[in-house]
């Protein structure tokens, strides 16, 4: 806990002084003269000096804080921008023609690592390993774990289902048993239809959105539509290429392009078909595209705060068979 705690502190502190100079500058106080002196060199010591500092001491990844740091500049410059008043500014009109090279920076540092990660995942695919450990294996050199590493998991999964999807074998996946569910309520050709709908939308909306809106909020929205789309390609491959497995000691729920789910076996309670609709809730975790799921897992420990687990698969009877018997093994074991 320590740690997070200490790798959030430049965060806060950003926040802290944006509170801090929002006050300032919009504030009548005996600080500031009482509104007739709002300089800018508070803001710009802060910016250039104590928060890059505070980066460097604190995080102990370099790169992060190098990173971190020319960004929180970056914003800081910004939001100075339009609080200091501009009389006050002399220094800083040099600085806000400065932070788009500074992002513009910060972005193609961040593509060149991206690009690495690809090709590392791609060579990684060529041979017989688990695709799941050949994305993780890549990133983890980049990453430490927790919730960014899970996003950047998510979203390089989205791209290389969507770039290389025919590199990826789903007997290389890691299981005894492997099950499916791209059938289940045509749930693949549901997909592939959305994906259609997508893409005669995203011309048209673009066009209707430049004439009777702004041409930048066609192009952000279109370009939003257009990630999307993507996200939605690549759930379509994973779909029959990526299995929920059964292992010796786990089920390993894999489920389009979702961070995979290790269930312990001796974690499972019971397990059991499953006919109704599932609201969304804290502590449920449900993996099914279309109509509602066929089989109903509930945890002895909760995995994540989620303590049942639903799923849709195209054979539940074949699941459930399975899972009883690798159950029953796990109890003969123990015993």
């Amino acid at each position: 806990m320590r740690n997070i705690s200490v790798d959030r502190l430049p965060f806060l502190f950003l926040l802290c002084l944006v509170a801090a100079y929002s006050w300032f500058y919009n504030s009548s106080s005996f600080l500031n003269e009482y509104g007739s002196y709002k300089p800018e060199w508070p803001l710009l010591v802060d910016a250039c000096i104590t928060l890059p500092l505070i980066c460097y001491v604190f995080l102990t990844d370099k790169k992060q804080a190098t990173i971190k740091a020319l960004a929180y500049c970056a914003l800081l410059i910004l939001f100075g921008a339009y609080f200091i008043p501009a009389q006050q500014k002399f220094i800083w009109h040099y600085l806000e023609q400065a932070r788009y090279l500074v992002l513009a920076l910060v972005l193609f540092v961040e593509l060149i690592v991206i690009a690495s990660v690809i090709a590392a995942i791609k060579t990684n695919l060529n041979t017989h390993a688990d695709p799941d450990e050949s994305l993780i294996t890549p990133l983890k050199r980049w990453l430490k774990s927790g919730p960014v590493l899970n996003l950047m998991q998510f979203d390089m999964r989205m791209w290389v289902f969507c770039l290389y999807a025919h590199k990826i074998k789903s007997e290389n996946y890691i299981g005894d048993q492997h099950f499916w569910y791209a059938n289940k309520d045509d749930a693949k050709s549901n997909a592939l239809g959305f994906i259609f709908l997508m893409t005669f939308e995203i011309p048209i909306a673009h066009l209707v959105l430049h004439f009777v809106w702004s041409p930048l909020a066609a192009n952000v929205i279109s370009l939003l539509s257009i990630f999307g789309l993507v996200l939605f390609i690549g759930e379509y491959r994973a779909i029959s290429r990526r299995p929920i497995s059964l292992t010796q000691t786990h089920l390993i729920v894999r489920y389009g392009i979702y961070n995979p789910l290790y269930i312990p076996l001796d974690n499972i309670e019971t397990v059991s078909p499953h006919h109704e609709f599932v609201p969304r809730s804290n502590e449920v975790n449900r993996y099914n595209f279309s109509g509602v799921p066929n089989i109903e897992i509930k945890l002895r420990n909760p995995i994540g705060r989620k303590s049942k687990v639903y799923l849709g698969v195209d054979s539940p009877s074949m699941l459930l068979n399975y899972l009883g018997k690798q159950q029953i093994k796990q109890q003969t074991k123990s015993n």
